[in-house]
């Protein structure tokens, strides 16, 4: 996959490479899971009409979320304490993860001997998860964009500004001349929402009145021998994402059917007492803002990361921003000059400057992890910045980037 971006001299079009590869990786990853490798669809159809088809859809729809105006807005250095690619995790009191460990159990139980997998988000921040790494960052990513309540109030929007008969071109769905077959768009806004059950539903875009149809997508895991079912459940401001083995599915929608009764009848009051204990603990989107830091943490191999929340990092002058930015591409150079050497250990280092309006931009590995700042304080000196760091450390990181 290619993406072609032009450069030219405005400062607000400064982008980050990794960041621009991170959005193809992105969505070739939710490709891939939605309708499998590449390769094989190829093998079912030599002449990748089929492929084609597929991508070109998906691709459009998935677009779709940076269209700004005429033109595509791609992340740019207003965006370096952000890192695609990563889950962001909910903290959680000992007392309420053995709620969530009861639910997670129940969930899996909803087709009897068969285990089943889950996710469970709240807002949009990771609960729990049964899978891998890899495949709940698949599944993760696409919850965010499509599933949470924030994420259907989105949708929900998107229908109405269809419906007042503004043109939207996200290109074909239904069969060509040719005889491709229709195309399926999970990522297509408009087309889900929270039935009145709970759960997640599909409905025609095309009419006045939603014809509600059961939407349960088969998904594919990369570390999962067998294609999954998902089925998605809402309330209140927790997402359960349940996924059902395919071949444990005998009587397709009947079977379908009976786990949601399952799920209804067993895992309804777990549902209820574990989102009341999270919204009771709940901060808000600023839960995870740190007074005087502007920060961006990230574990490359759990796939998390955690930062200052959008509104704190707004208050960043573009100076601070535009020198972050060129910090996190030399970092970038690093990783990318170790991964070709071929080292089987991680290179640890630490990049400290002064930026025109006398902020301080510090970047840390170590031992893998990441951590970015950026400290708008004028007039103090190295050492406060070394300092403010160690602390940040100490309190958020458990040490990881102490200097002891």
């Amino acid at each position: 996959m290619v993406l072609v971006v032009e450069k030219n001299k405005d400062t607000e079009s400064t982008w980050r490479c990794d960041a621009l590869q991170g959005i193809l990786k992105e969505v070739h990853s939710l490709f891939t899971m939605f309708h499998g490798p590449i390769r094989t669809l190829l093998d079912r159809q030599p002449s990748a009409e089929l492929a084609r088809g597929h991508l070109r859809t998906f691709v459009t729809d998935y677009l779709s979320d940076f269209n700004s105006g005429k033109k595509l807005q791609f992340p740019t250095f207003r965006d370096c304490l952000k890192e695609r690619g990563t889950v962001q995790m909910l903290t959680i009191s000992r007392e309420v993860a053995l709620e969530v460990q009861s639910l997670t159990t129940i969930l899996g139980s909803c087709l009897g001997n068969v285990l089943c997998q889950s996710l469970v988000l709240f807002e949009n921040l990771l609960v729990s998860t049964t899978l891998p790494p890899d495949d709940t960052l698949n599944l993760y990513t696409y919850a965010v964009l499509r599933l949470t309540p924030r994420a259907l109030s989105s949708n929900a929007n998107s229908w109405s500004y269809l419906r007042k008969g503004t043109s939207v071109h996200a290109g074909p769905t239904s069969s060509s001349s040719n005889g491709t077959a229709s195309v399926e768009r999970p990522l297509q806004r408009e087309k889900l929402y929270k039935g009145k059950d709970g759960f997640v539903a599909t409905g025609s875009t095309t009419s006045e009145v939603r014809g509600a149809a059961p939407w349960v997508p088969i998904l594919w895991f990369q570390q999962a021998e067998d294609r999954m079912h998902l089925c998605v459940y809402e309330h209140k401001n927790i997402t359960i994402l349940l996924l059902i083995p395919s071949s444990s599915l005998i009587n397709g929608d009947d079977g379908i059917a009976h786990v949601k009764k399952h799920l209804l009848e067993n895992a309804s009051q777990n549902i209820v007492t574990v989102e009341q204990k999270l919204s009771r603990g709940w901060g808000g989107e600023n839960a995870y803002h740190v007074g005087g830091y502007r920060y961006l943490l990230v574990d490359p191999d759990r796939k998390v990361s955690r930062a200052s929340p959008p509104g704190k990092v707004t208050t960043l002058s573009k100076d601070s921003l535009l020198s972050l930015n060129r910090v996190r591409e030399e970092i970038d150079l690093e990783k990318s000059r170790a991964k070709r050497s071929g080292s089987c250990h991680d290179k640890d280092f630490e990049v400290c400057i002064r930026a025109k309006n006398n902020a301080w931009v510090i970047a840390k590995v170590s031992r893998g992890r990441e951590l970015y700042m950026a400290l708008e304080k004028g007039g103090e000196t190295l050492l406060y910045a070394s300092t403010a760091v160690e602390k940040f450390s100490n309190r958020y990181c458990e040490g990881a980037f102490s200097t002891d």
